[in-house]
């Protein structure tokens, strides 16, 4: 078990600093003519790079009920038609498949807790085949969330206005320890090559974060450690 969460926690990581080397050298080279005209795809993560890190206040961080920022760029596959409608293929879903919110809730068992909510991006049919996505603040291993098994669907189909959750608990510590960032990176596996950088609602206290498993019942994605 330890390592294979070791694994987990080095293939998040190596995927939050290709997130922040994306966005740096974006952000860095000029812009070039191209002689064909047509310009550059924009760059899938969101600005932050996987979160700004600032001491951490004297107490934990309260976030408003509000909707946080989604995943962008889409899928690049297309079906032979070339229409790029994937209906009814069946596929497993990709990070790039999916559109995601982020939202706090309260709940008084675990002082609050982030609920990311995913769906299929228009045309697209897909499954969630890993049940527990891979989620991580900042590109340091201390910042990915452990897993705590709660929920669970395995396989979830995701198309139209089926929706799956996830819940995020940022600090499981008590205590003033942990280190502040206003991004979350997820991925629906470890090794998928386009995670996802959420702008949180609010900026985050974190030290030792969790994760639950997806699943199609909100009630079920309450991160609690057992």
């Amino acid at each position: 078990m330890r390592s294979r969460l070791a694994a987990r926690s080095t293939r998040l990581v190596l995927a939050a600093a290709a997130v922040t080397a994306l966005a740096a050298t974006t952000a860095c080279e000029p812009e070039e003519s191209s002689d064909t005209g047509s310009s550059a795809a924009p760059s899938s993560a969101s600005s932050g790079g996987g979160g700004s890190e600032t001491p951490a206040d004297d107490s934990p961080s309260t976030g408003a009920g509000t909707t946080g920022g989604s995943s962008s760029g889409g899928s690049d596959d297309e079906g032979d038609s070339g229409s790029g409608d994937k209906s009814g293929y069946g596929q497993s879903c990709g990070t790039n498949d999916l559109d995601f919110t982020v939202a706090w809730k309260s709940d008084p068992d675990v002082d609050g807790y982030y609920l990311v909510t995913a769906k299929a991006k228009s045309g697209i049919t897909c499954y969630l085949d890993v049940n527990t996505p891979s989620v991580g603040f900042g590109s340091g291993a201390d910042g990915v969330a452990s897993p705590v098994g709660q929920g669970g669907e395995d396989p979830i189909k995701l198309s139209g206005s089926a929706v799956a959750y996830t819940g995020i608990d940022a600090k499981t510590t008590d205590g003033d320890a942990g280190k502040q960032f206003e991004n979350v990176i997820i991925a629906v596996t470890d090794d998928d090559p386009e995670p996802a950088e959420l702008e949180l609602p609010d900026t985050a206290t974190v030290d030792k974060p969790v994760v639950t498993n997806w699943s199609t019942k909100r009630n079920e994605v309450v991160p609690r450690i057992v």
